[in-house]
Order: structure tokens, then C-alpha cells, then sequence
């Protein structure tokens, strides 16, 4: 192979703006997040998710008779077709929980034969079929892989609460189903991250919403994406207890490794859904009688980031991923479902982004994306190779 020069290339599209949007604002200098121009922290005091979804699809927030319907719906569309139970029966029960989303999901068009008109009323009533299919799905696969019977939904409850109920068997009490639902609210909306703009790029070819998400799923699945607060709660198992944090930090910044859950790729201030998750963990660890989870959490965020700034002169900053971690844990959810809880939620972000690519943003009509590539050159050289038949190779 003759040696070639290969142009470094702006990689993974950072700071480039592909297209224009009205979902989602994330003011990384300023630590803000905002949904349709609503601050998060307004969202995540006031709104439940279900406002948060009808924000995010239709674009303002609804009427109390909105949401009231809106709400019935969502009910309606939590009792999924029987037989993606007996599909999910049918798999390992050690399979990863994402893949099983992913495959799961598309079986949720069956009973939604306008899907593929893409018109905007029938992708907005399949934005809602996915919303509630999906957390149907989630909590359904941890019941048949724990050999549990599946939880018939409980249309007393709220979207959150449901689904604690139907993964769970048991109501939650008020307080934890505030704090799930508010986490809902907190994962429902990013902008362009991996997973959204895969949605849009596979929206970009007039697929149906269905292939969008399930494609969404699986950009979400990789270890770059999704899986942060998973692996948050593994490092905190793997300290243990807080007078180990200094020598984990010692050994992780020694060895050029990596502070789960500190840093982030926008935000140069904390997050601000990580300034709203940590009380709410340090609550929740007491209610279940494990305060021990965010007491290390804190403890190991305060150190982390004064041993980053001692050895890297710079600030490193909390994420989502931080405290979300010991919530989730602190409400008995299995640490593999963590993100398909993430699923759970941004599905209505997904949705208003698959909406906005095909119907809202477009004129006269969406635009495929396309990118172009840095081709460097053949193995044989700068020049076209000349071709040579096996015999002579």
C-alpha cells in the first residue's frame, strides 16, 4: 500500500448544523434547557409528562380539556397486541433489553394500519401508539424474563405510574411516581443527539414513524449513546462505600480513564437535569431505606471534580446520567433497563422530531439527507487500479 496523506475530517458532525428545528434548545454555555421555549426546570416543577408530550408534538401546551383527551388515549393505547407477549415469551431470557425494544417496537404497527399514509394526523395518533406501546413493551419483558405474569395496565394511573405499576405489580406511592414522572420529563427532549437525528435521517426517506424510532432504539443501544447511567451505577457498586472514592479517582485519572457521569459533550456547567435529579435521589434513597447511593454520589462528585480541575486545570461538570443513576436504582428498576427507561421517555421527542423532518420544517417537501464523504484514494494509489484476473494476483 503506497503511503497517502488522509485529510482530517470534522468527525461525528460536531458543531455543524444540519437543519433547522423548533423542538429543543440546549444552551450548553448557560447550562439551559428548554422544550418549545419552556425552561426544563419550569417543565420539571410544573407540567407532567403527559403535558410534556403533547407540548412536544403539537407544539404548545394543551387545554385542560386537551389534556384530558390527550390522556385518554395515551390509556387506550397501553394495551398492546397479545401476541408481542407471546413473541417476547419466545426469546432468550438473558437478551439484551434494548434489542428487545428495538424488535418489539415494530410489531406495535400491526394494529395501526394508516401508519403508512404519512400524513400528519395519522403520524401524530402513531406518535401516541409508540409513547404508550413502548412503556407497555419495557415493563412487560422484565416481567416474562423473571417468569412473572404480565401486568395488565391500570388506567386509574398516570403514564408514569403505570408503568411502575405494570413493571412492579404494586402502586407506587405518591412520591415515587412524582419522581418518575418528572425523570420522564427530564429525558423526554435533546435536540440533535446520535439517536434523534437517526430518527430524522430515517424519517428524511419517507419511512413510517414505526422504522424511525426502532431505528432510534438501536442508535441509542451503542455504547457511545446510551447505557451512561448503567454504567454510573456499576462504578458506584464498584466503590462501594465513600472512603474508597479518593483512591478510585486516583486510579481512574492516573490511568487516563473516565469519571462516569462527569462531563458532557455541550453543557460547560452542570446540567440542568442533573442540579433536578439529585434531591430527588437523595430523597428517594430515603424513602427505600438506601441513602447510602447518593450520599457516594455526591461525595464522588465533589471530589471527581476537584481532582479533574487539580490535575487537568480545567472544570468538568455533572450530567443527566450522574443522579439518574442512583433514582432509577433506589426505585427497584433493574440497572439494564436504565436505558430503555431512556426510550420510554424520549420516544415523545423522537416522535416531535420525526413530525417536524416530514411534515413541519420541510418546503416544499423533506429533503433526504445525503452527505457527501472525503474519498482519500484507492489501495493501489492515487491513480484508478488497473485490474488484474485472479490467476495474477
Amino acid at each position: 500500500m503506497d503511503d497517502c496523506t488522509v485529510p482530517v475530517m470534522n468527525t461525528g458532525l460536531r458543531g455543524i448544523d444540519v437543519a433547522s428545528s423548533k423542538i429543543c434548545d440546549v444552551r450548553g454555555k448557560e447550562g439551559k434547557l428548554i422544550y418549545r421555549g419552556f425552561l426544563i426546570e419550569d417543565l420539571a416543577k410544573h407540567a407532567t409528562f403527559e403535558e410534556t408530550c403533547f407540548l412536544l408534538l403539537y407544539e404548545r401546551l394543551p387545554k385542560k380539556n386537551e389534556l384530558v383527551q390527550f390522556d385518554q388515549s395515551l390509556k387506550q393505547k397501553r394495551r398492546v397486541p397479545e401476541n408481542i407477549f407471546s413473541f417476547l415469551a419466545t426469546l432468550p431470557q438473558d437478551m439484551n433489553p434494548m434489542d428487545v425494544l428495538q424488535m418489539a417496537t415494530l410489531l406495535l404497527i400491526q394494529h395501526d394500519p394508516d401508519a403508512t399514509d404519512l400524513e400528519v394526523k395519522t403520524t401524530l395518533f402513531s406518535a401516541e401508539n409508540l409513547i404508550a406501546g413502548i412503556a407497555t413493551i419495557t415493563a412487560a419483558w422484565d416481567r416474562i424474563r423473571n417468569g412473572k405474569k404480565v401486568i395488565e395496565p391500570d388506567n386509574s394511573l398516570g403514564h408514569g405510574a403505570n408503568f411502575l405499576y405494570m413493571l412492579k405489580g404494586e402502586k407506587p406511592d405518591e412520591e415515587t411516581a412524582r419522581f418518575f414522572d418528572t425523570s420522564l420529563v427530564l429525558h423526554a427532549e435533546h435536540s440533535f443527539n446520535a439517536s434523534t437525528f437517526t430518527a430524522r435521517q430515517v424519517a428524511s426517506t419517507r419511512a413510517h414513524i414505526y422504522a424511525a424510532i426502532s431505528a432510534a432504539i438501536g442508535s441509542l443501544s451503542g455504547a457511545l449513546h446510551g447505557g451512561a447511567n448503567v454504567r454510573v451505577m456499576q462504578m458506584l457498586k464498584q466503590i462501594g462505600s465513600v472512603d474508597k472514592i479518593d483512591a478510585y479517582i486516583n486510579n481512574i485519572l492516573s490511568s487516563g480513564g473516565l469519571i462516569m457521569g462527569l462531563g458532557h459533550a455541550v453543557y460547560q456547567t452542570d446540567d440542568p437535569r442533573a442540579i433536578i435529579l439529585a434531591p430527588m435521589s437523595q430523597r428517594m434513597g430515603q424513602i427505600a431505606n438506601q441513602p447510602q447511593w447518593y450520599e457516594l454520589s455526591k461525595e464522588l462528585e465533589i471530589k471527581g471534580k476537584a481532582a479533574f480541575k487539580a490535575k487537568k486545570q480545567s472544570e468538568i461538570f455533572c450530567n443527566v446520567d450522574f443522579y439518574s443513576a442512583s433514582l432509577f436504582h433506589a426505585m427497584g428498576i433493574a440497572t439494564d433497563l436504565f436505558s430503555p427507561l431512556f426510550a420510554v421517555s424520549r420516544v415523545s421527542g423522537w416522535s416531535a422530531h420525526v413530525i417536524e423532518e416530514q411534515f413541519a420544517m420541510a418546503a416544499p417537501k423533506p429533503s433526504l439527507y445525503r452527505p457527501g464523504a472525503a474519498y482519500v484514494g484507492e489501495y493501489c494509489g492515487p491513480d484508478e487500479c488497473v485490474f488484474i484476473d485472479l490467476d495474477n494476483r
